[in-house]
């Protein structure tokens, strides 16, 4: 049996602003927006990834608080040219701190404009064997 975790709730207060961030400067892919007037969320991607976050007032979507999710990561396979990416685009990205020299040990993280916190880690192998093979 496979259990793989595919979608994350991501709380935020403003629609708008959150598709504009996770889209525009992080370069999250959206997958959807549903608007029906009386439910309003969107889905979207991390390039790479096998799991995406969903915010908006779908259902379940309004038991967490705006800004109290915590410690989401994300991984890269260079640190510093991802933490280069992210301040092009305007995000305000945490120095780089390295806990560990080995493969893994290094991370920089950033906040949404919520303040609903992200960790980046280096996982230098991911450049040649990505989770999900490119096509």
């Amino acid at each position: 049996m496979d259990w793989t975790l595919e979608v994350v709730v991501v709380p935020v207060s403003d629609i708008a602003r959150s598709i504009e961030f996770y889209r525009d400067k992080l370069g999250f892919v959206q997958d959807f927006e549903t608007d029906t007037g009386g439910m309003h969320f969107t889905q979207f991607t991390p390039p790479g990834s096998g799991c995406s976050i969903v915010f908006g007032n779908g259902p379940g979507m309004g038991s967490m608080q705006p800004g109290t999710l915590k410690g989401l990561q994300l991984v890269v396979s260079d640190a510093n040219a991802a933490r280069e990416e992210l301040l092009g685009r305007g995000v305000s990205v945490g120095d780089i701190t390295v806990f560990d020299e080995r493969d893994g040990g290094t991370f920089f993280g950033f906040d949404d404009p919520d303040g609903n916190s992200w960790a980046v880690q280096q996982i230098k192998a991911r450049a040649d064997k990505p989770l999900i093979p490119r096509s």
